[in-house]
């Protein structure tokens, strides 16, 4: 693997893919794997210039990071790749107890031996940006700062009370943390600025990206301070979007591929965890489209008779695929929906609704011998993914006009999944008509 560009591990499924999505759609070809992959599924993706984790961090506590985090992020480094990231989401949601995202960035400065971490929140394909230390993402047109955002200000694990991310991640970490600017980015003698702030860091250094110019100048000190042994760097998929810019200067990637469109698949079937209005806008759009929307209580599905729910919501789906109906079984439509005060009083219950989707859609898939589905929500693919008994995933179809959930291709040994093509979806990601262009194979 010696032509690596970049490894990562992502806090979540859906941001996993988000990065996936971004390389690939712009000639890097990039495998993500559910977890260490043992010596014969890595040579089959030997030819890969990015390799991903897919973790679920983004919902762990820090003592789960500690034990689980620290040996993905050493395999990884062990890859030799010039770049390692740590993905998180962009909207930076976490918490000292649940996704601290300070607790990782420590672990990866410790095991890279770095005196500092650079971190590049922005995307500005993603409608996120930062300026001056603080972070803004769209919602419906409109830019909030996000402790304002009508969603992420009110996030039902992690809600965003702190715009300033050097405030936010000082609730989660002791490392010092400093401020390249736009101001400092953007300075004709930005170079030696950055040094003198890395020479005094210590600790974390955040990289303001408000739209190209100051991401591209991102990624090129990136791709500049980095040191032999592999570099560890935190942040959103903007960081890849940074790099790819530098890479590309220096001819370090080629053009960007084409994808063709896989086409229609006549029967669709999605399952959502997902209370968010974005979603709920999507799950109502979608019975316009054609898809016929099946409600499932999410207590039973992580009560003590959770096996007969989910047994029951299983057949329900498999019976109006077996008339021709694409389907969807979500748990909530939208925050006025949100059971989530009372899955909490039940421990491990937000694990185990995800589990309890997974496997429902597994015996959908297994049953119908369907080409294609659709998990929702960030925290939900995360963990109902792994009951597909998928090992890896590929790009099948980027989706450039709202990047972040593209359509995949599902690698693994076993046979009903193997070569599924699955589209994993975060809950603000998307246009309204999200889920019946994925049922189309529609690129744009």
């Amino acid at each position: 693997m010696n032509d690596l560009l970049i490894s990562y591990y992502g806090d979540d499924f859906t941001g996993s893919t988000d990065v996936m999505e971004a390389l690939a759609s712009n000639g890097v070809p990039t495998v993500l794997f559910l977890g260490i992959p043992d010596a014969g599924l890595l040579e089959r993706f030997k030819d890969c210039r990015a390799i991903g984790i897919a973790g679920t961090s983004r919902s762990q506590t820090p003592d789960w990071m500690q034990r689980h985090l620290t040996p993905a992020l050493k395999w990884l480094k062990g890859l030799g790749a010039d770049i390692c990231h740590y993905k998180v989401c962009s909207t930076f949601d976490s918490s000292p107890q649940i996704g601290n995202i300070g607790k990782a960035i420590e672990i990866g400065h410790a095991l890279f031996a770095q005196p500092f971490v650079p971190v590049v929140v922005g995307a500005p394909q993603l409608k996120r940006y930062t300026a001056f230390g603080h972070l803004f993402a769209a919602y419906q047109g409109d830019v909030y700062r996000i402790d304002r955002h009508p969603v992420m200000s009110r996030h039902p694990v992690t809600p965003m009370d702190e715009a300033d991310l050097a405030l936010h991640l000082g609730k989660q970490t002791s490392l010092p943390v400093s401020l390249a600017d736009l101001v400092t980015i953007s300075a004709e003698d930005a170079d030696e600025r950055l040094d003198r702030l890395a020479a005094k860091s210590g600790g974390i250094m955040l990289l303001d990206v408000d739209g190209p110019q100051t991401q591209a100048a991102a990624g090129r000190q990136l791709w500049r301070l980095k040191t032999q042994g592999g570099f560890f760097v935190a942040g959103s998929s903007g960081v890849e979007y940074a790099l790819l810019a530098a890479w590309r200067d220096q001819g370090l990637i080629g053009e960007r591929p084409a994808f063709a469109s896989p086409g229609k698949v006549e029967r669709l079937a999605v399952v959502s965890g997902s209370v968010s209005p974005t979603t709920e806008r999507q799950i109502r759009q979608a019975t316009a489209d054609g898809f016929d929307g099946i409600p499932i209580d999410p207590i039973a599905l992580v009560s003590d008779a959770a096996g007969q729910a989910i047994e029951d919501a299983a057949r329900a789906g498999i019976d109006r695929l077996k008339a021709g109906r694409s389907v969807i079984l979500h748990t909530a439509l939208g925050p006025s929906a949100d059971r989530g005060s009372d899955i909490d009083r039940i421990p491990g219950a937000r694990h185990r609704l995800g589990q309890s989707l997974g496997i429902i859609l597994r015996r959908i898939v297994e049953h119908e011998q369907l080409s294609r589905a659709v998990i929702a929500g960030g925290d939900t693919s995360s963990h109902a993914l792994k009951e597909l008994r998928v090992e890896a995933l590929t790009t099948l179809l980027p989706l450039p006009q709202t990047p972040g959930s593209p359509l995949c291709l599902a690698h693994g040994g076993y046979v009903p999944t193997n070569g599924l093509q699955i589209a994993l979806k975060g809950g603000q990601v998307g246009t309204d008509d999200y889920f019946a262009q994925i049922r189309d194979g529609r690129g744009a």
